[in-house]
């Protein structure tokens, strides 16, 4: 059974948290050495718009001359309708790879667009990252608010990846930081719908809860300091999937931290939450 609990720590707590890269190092060698390709286009098809063609790219940072590490497939915020991709700094030097994904906004687009561009992105990283070293048995999915509805819907919902012929479940896990978990307000706002109206349909992670989904790191911030109701509809989401029988779920709420400056100290966080997946799998080998 995957053990369960709510951290919340002080903020001076965080500075002794320690990350050991994911690659080790050995004495007297050089440091592993890191490559970033830009703005790689991961759809492709004689369909491709402009838009498609402007806004599905990411940027691939990645170890150079190491084999099978893991990666995280990283989605920005900015609720759907705004953001660029950036590469945490809280996820260099850490011996995986990130593929920072930029993807279509509202109200260019309207919903599913922007998680079906969420989902060709993760397959074009399933796909690709083998011929540059890594695993793809050890791929993650993560974001911070809106990157982190898109991971859920990705990760929660299997016709997003079942359209690029992958199986959701083959995820090696979702780390939504702060995301929604009920339908977003941007896809409620393009229905008509006020923001403070919850809803869960089909374009809520909530409607696709089971047990058999891929090991899952829910972080929001401090439940006063949140965005109105994060922290909660993210706890309802882990009863939730708790229920259904998912066992390999957890929960951190930060103490002390808002909804944008939360994804700082989660990084270690999630750090810690892939070390023990790959080590997990090595030990299964």
């Amino acid at each position: 059974m995957h053990r369960f609990w709510i951290l919340a720590l002080p903020t001076f707590l965080f500075a002794a948290l320690s990350v050991v890269p994911l690659v080790a190092q050995d004495a007297g060698k050089q440091a592993t050495e890191y490559r970033t390709e830009a703005d790689v286009l991961y759809r492709s098809g004689d369909d491709l718009t402009e838009a498609m063609e402007k806004r599905c790219r990411l940027d691939l940072y990645h170890p150079v001359n190491q084999k099978d590490f893991a990666t995280v497939v990283w989605f920005h915020g900015g609720g759907l309708t705004g953001g660029n991709k950036f590469i945490p700094d809280g996820l260099k030097d850490q011996g995986i790879a990130v593929a920072a994904v930029n993807y279509r906004l509202s109200p260019s687009v309207k919903s599913p667009a922007y998680v079906e561009d969420a989902a060709a992105a993760v397959a074009w990283t399933i796909k690709n990252i083998e011929s540059r070293g890594g695993s793809r048995e050890r791929v993650f999915v993560a974001g911070h608010s809106a990157g982190g509805y898109l991971t859920s819907m990705v990760g929660l919902d299997r016709s997003y990846l079942a359209a690029h012929d992958l199986n959701a479940d083959d995820i090696a896990g979702l780390i939504p930081f702060s995301g929604h978990t009920i339908t977003h307000f941007t896809v409620r706002k393009e229905q008509g719908i006020d923001g403070k109206q919850p809803v869960v349909d089909k374009m809520a992670p909530l409607f696709h809860v089971r047990a058999d989904a891929a090991p899952i790191l829910l972080i929001t911030g401090d439940r006063e300091m949140e965005i109105l109701g994060r922290y909660e509809e993210n706890a309802y989401f882990w009863r939730m999937l708790k229920v259904a029988g998912d066992e390999d779920v957890e929960l951190y709420e930060l103490d002390g931290y808002g909804h944008s400056p939360m994804a700082g100290p989660a990084h270690p966080l999630m750090l810690n939450f892939i070390r023990k997946i790959v080590s997990d799998q090595s030990g299964r080998k």
